[in-house]
């Protein structure tokens, strides 16, 4: 596939040096660390300036970036998002109407998040392929994207959003099965329109007007049907919205890959999840920062108020459990281009910086079946970086704040920098 041949897209050999590495695996950070990526834009090195392989003086082949004693990081994940819609749209409707309008505004929340340092994003409903397609070809910029495209929910579930007259308000959002066989052709139907992942509403939802967080979604057995149909289909993995506890323990005995959000996961629920290898996507950016009475519906409202303090309850007692926590924001029912400032929430409730970092770095990779390509600074792996002023481990918030993230390199490709121009040296002499 031929790449569009614009500034953006060119990729070139890098070095990255006077750095301070984190390397999204959990090791010590590095002071005074180098990074050095082919043509290829794989890495070839990354670690201490005093191991580096040298580069010749007269090397115009190589552009050096001088990161200034900056923290160099993995490109991040986000998990768990909604790129078609802007932030506070009525569930399941977009901001404009017009497809020409959505898929413009759509491009523009793309460059927000890869701007935000999010070079790998798992769209979770209302997503078109399409999108995957123009990032991957070079046609927009923005993070690399995985599309469940749209989600599948029983009438009057979650993500069931027609009106009692029967008018459609999801946009092109939601699949409708009401028993097993129903629910195996339904996800024939996102295949076929070129989903990468599944996606099934286990649970009632926050934002869902004829439900509860508590009220249970597919049967169990419509989801082990789903399961089963995407593994016959190139072993497609399954996320499952989930949020109260008896819906979690379907969706995990049904065999899903990820509990988006988990937000009344109690300790049978997260053995279970443990035994089984499921990762939770908690999402506490809906709560967080995804909690305003004048501009939500007030049954929405009246929901996210009831349930936050539970939410911080349960997702605490997750990550002092250990579970396999991966990074997801739910953006859009908070806002875009701030993804992030997960971290500093995943921190608030108990974890370290470090292995917030390493949840939205190797194990959001792990979740993506990607691991084996990103993730993680080291050798072998495609470049996918960030560059952030401050220090991350000592306040993790630095991250949350785009103007932050000075630099990102995805693919090789530098897409945002905003170091000093005496830190970029460009092509070497």
């Amino acid at each position: 596939m031929t790449e569009a041949t614009t500034p953006e897209t060119t990729r070139t050999a890098l070095r990255v040096h006077r750095a301070r590495l984190i390397d999204g695996t959990g090791s010590s950070p590095v002071d005074d660390a180098v990074v050095t990526i082919d043509a290829q834009g794989t890495i070839t090195y990354a670690g201490p300036a005093a191991t580096a392989p040298p580069v010749a003086e007269d090397d115009s082949s190589v552009r050096v970036v001088d990161a200034g004693g900056r923290t160099v990081l993995p490109g991040f994940f986000d998990c768990h998002v909604h790129l078609a819609y802007a932030h506070g749209s009525p569930p399941g409707r977009r901001a404009e109407l017009d497809p020409v309008l959505v898929t413009l505004d759509t491009a523009t929340r793309l460059r927000q998040t890869l701007d935000a340092g999010i070079t790998t994003a798992r769209d979770l409903g209302g997503l078109s392929a399409g999108f995957r397609t123009a990032v991957a070809s070079g046609r927009i910029v923005g993070p690399r994207l995985h599309t469940a495209v749209r989600i599948i929910s029983h009438t009057g579930g979650h993500a069931d959003v027609r009106l009692p007259d029967g008018t459609d308000l999801s946009a092109g959002m939601s699949e409708i099965a009401d028993d097993t066989d129903a629910a195996r052709l339904a996800v024939r139907r996102v295949l076929r329109d070129g989903a990468d992942l599944v996606k099934v509403c286990a649970t009632g939802g926050m934002g869902s007007p004829y439900d509860d967080p508590d009220d249970e979604g597919l049967l169990e057995e419509e989801i082990r049907a789903v399961v089963d149909e995407a593994r016959r289909h190139g072993g497609k993995p399954v996320a499952a919205h989930a949020q109260g506890n008896a819906g979690i323990l379907n969706a995990i005995r049904g065999g899903v890959t990820s509990i988006e959000h988990g937000y009344g996961l109690d300790e049978r629920a997260l053995d279970m999840a443990g035994e089984r290898g499921v990762f939770v996507v908690p999402t506490l950016s809906t709560v967080y920062a995804g909690i305003n009475k004048e501009t939500m519906a007030d049954y929405h409202y009246q929901k996210k108020v009831r349930w936050s303090g539970t939410t911080k309850e349960n997702i605490a007692r997750a990550i002092e459990f250990g579970a396999r926590i991966a990074l997801g924001t739910d953006a859009a029912v908070g806002p875009h281009g701030v993804n992030l400032m997960e971290l500093a929430y995943l921190v608030d409730l108990g974890m370290d910086p470090m292995a917030a970092i390493v949840a939205g770095t190797r194990t959001s990779a792990e979740l993506l079946g990607l691991a084996d390509r990103l993730g993680t600074l080291t050798a072998g792996r495609t470049a996918d970086l960030v560059v952030c002023d401050g220090d991350p481990l000592q306040d993790i918030g630095v991250l949350g704040d785009p103007a932050n993230i000075v630099c990102v390199v995805q693919d090789g490709v530098v897409r945002k920098d905003l170091l000093p121009p005496a830190a970029d040296t460009g092509r070497r002499p």
